[in-house]
This record gives C-alpha cells, sequence and structure tokens, in this order.
C-alpha cells in the first residue's frame, strides 16, 4: 500500500485542529491506559492497521499487559476487564458502530451509573476522537512507524 498526501504537510490547520482534541483530551479524568483502550478497540474496529500498531505500543509502554491487549478483542468473554474499563469498551463499540444503534440507552444509563455527565462527554469526546484519526489513517494510507 502506497502512502497518499500527508495531511499534517497538506493542511496543517486542519491537523492543528485535530491535535487540539488531543490536547484536550490529555487533560481529562481518563487515566492513559483507559485512553489506549478507547484508541485500540475503536482501531480493532476500523481496521486502522497505523492506529493499532501506535497504540498498542503505546499501551504498552503505560503498563498495560499484553494479554489484556491480546484479548481485547473478545473482552466480554474474560474477567480481565473491571467495570469501569467494560462501559469505556461498549461506548466505544456502540459509538463506533454508530449506524446499528449508536450508543443505547442501556450502555448510556451504565456509564451514569459510574461517571458523571462531564467524564460522560470526554468519554465520548476520545472516542470521537480516534474514530476520526483511523479515518485520516485509513484515507491517505499512514504508514507504519518503524
Amino acid at each position: 500500500m502506497t502512502a497518499r498526501l500527508n495531511i499534517a504537510k497538506v493542511d496543517a490547520t486542519a491537523y492543528k485542529a485535530m491535535m487540539g482534541l488531543e490536547t484536550y483530551l490529555a487533560e481529562t479524568f481518563l487515566t492513559p491506559i483507559q485512553k489506549e483502550l478507547i484508541k485500540i478497540r475503536a482501531s480493532q474496529i476500523n481496521g486502522c492497521a497505523f492506529c493499532l500498531d501506535m497504540h498498542t505500543k503505546d499501551a504498552l509502554k503505560y503498563g498495560e499487559t499484553p494479554q489484556r491487549i491480546f484479548l481485547l478483542n473478545a473482552w466480554r468473554e474474560t474477567d480481565l476487564f473491571n467495570a469501569e474499563e467494560q462501559v469505556l469498551l461498549e461506548m466505544t463499540e456502540e459509538i463506533t458502530l454508530i449506524h446499528q444503534k449508536g450508543l443505547t440507552e442501556q450502555t448510556y444509563q451504565k456509564a451514569k451509573n459510574l461517571f458523571d455527565e462531564k467524564q460522560i462527554a470526554q468519554i465520548i469526546i476520545a472516542i470521537i476522537t480516534i474514530n476520526a484519526w483511523n479515518r485520516i489513517g485509513i484515507s491517505t494510507h499512514l504508514e507504519l512507524l518503524k
């Protein structure tokens, strides 16, 4: 696969706007590992190799275990993820697969039992942001970092 354009170089203003979301997310309540779980799960669903490569490496750097990364695609079949992580992953799947049913009321209520409204807003922004990055990576054929 041949790389296409580099948005950071071709349209620095657009890239800067996306980085603004990352700057915002760095200040949210989400832990680095929670953010990486969201990023990895959305990237698995979307099939973004660049983002999967980057965020699995980042997750390991932050102390995530290889086992949990290996089993993330089957998180419902394990007891490796706590209640908060399960809701984050469920929200990630439903928002990433928005065309199916979107964020269901059942999942939203689970989130409300664990998080306040601002935290839920931050989770949604985190999910939306990685989905945007996935679309950039796939559309432009971003090459894996060596």
